[in-house]
């Protein structure tokens, strides 16, 4: 096999995480998982270990910790996220930080905490999972969207100022995932009033997506890749999320908007 590598994931109590983690661990690779919630592993190579990306001390204890046993770190995988559903003007300004405090501080907490030894040692690649809605609107998705698309920015920015030490960054970008993360997101507290009629149709159009997506195992099969072959800064995952880049980059915007209503369950409006 290739060289073992020591990879941290976080969000690996479930879904693409906990996937991505036992597959890299049977690859042969030393893989330290962070959740949130204690756990144990009978896998060889596959460390459990707590982790509020939320909290600074955690993340710190987290990293040093992995340091401490490990010596190094070669792959950091932000793939811990939270969802929120519901009308962009119903939403409360603690349900947007709560998405924001995971989704964008939680990698820029990571990302701060294994980089002095990555650039130490002028070697690392830091793989932040974020989603098709990292470049595309979602109605009723706007905070969720709106945190990818910051990650998405922040990721860029990062890769030009690191590479330079030996650091990549990679932005995995996969469309709607068969997981709990996309089937029991959390919806806004305020009622959908005058957006009742119009949130149900978007969401039976997407929870119909959902149960045709890739699973957790399709998504953990495209990080081992990303690991393992040529760099690229964008890696959409699988074919329906490949096209949507494609379609995003070249495709008039009108167009793409007209598509996209279409998919959501929205009149074609003006």
């Amino acid at each position: 096999m290739a060289e073992q590598k020591v990879i941290v994931i976080t969000g690996t109590s479930s879904g693409i995480g906990e996937a991505a983690a036992l597959q890299l661990a049977q690859a042969g690779h030393l893989v330290y998982g962070g959740a949130r919630r204690e756990g144990t592993s009978s896998i060889p190579n596959f460390k459990r270990r707590i982790v509020d990306v939320s909290d600074d001390a955690s993340v710190a204890s987290f990293i040093e910790g992995v340091l401490s046993e490990a010596g190094r770190i070669d792959v950091l995988i932000n793939n811990a996220g939270v969802s929120l559903l519901g009308p962009t003007e119903n939403t409360t300004s603690q349900e947007a930080s709560w998405v924001f405090d995971t989704n964008v501080l939680g990698p820029l907490r990571l990302i701060r905490a294994v980089l002095p030894s990555m650039r130490a040692r002028r070697s690392g690649l830091i793989i932040n999972v974020s989603s098709v809605l990292g470049f595309l609107p979602a109605p009723f998705m706007g905070i969720y969207a709106a945190s990818k698309h910051a990650l998405e920015g922040l990721s860029e920015s990062l890769d030009h100022e690191i590479r330079e030490f030996g650091v990549r960054v990679v932005l995995l970008e996969p469309t709607f995932t068969n997981t709990n993360l996309d089937v029991n997101a959390v919806q806004a507290a305020v009622p959908l009033g005058a957006y009742a009629a119009q949130f149900q149709a978007t969401i039976n159009a997407v929870q119909g997506q959902i149960k045709s997506a890739p699973s957790a195992q399709f998504v953990a099969q495209k990080i081992a890749d990303v690991i393992n072959g040529r760099y690229k800064l964008r890696q959409p995952v699988g074919k329906d999320a490949t096209l949507l880049s494609r379609l995003r980059r070249f495709m008039p915007a009108k167009a793409v908007d007209g598509s996209l209503r279409k998919t959501f369950g929205f009149a074609k409006g003006k």
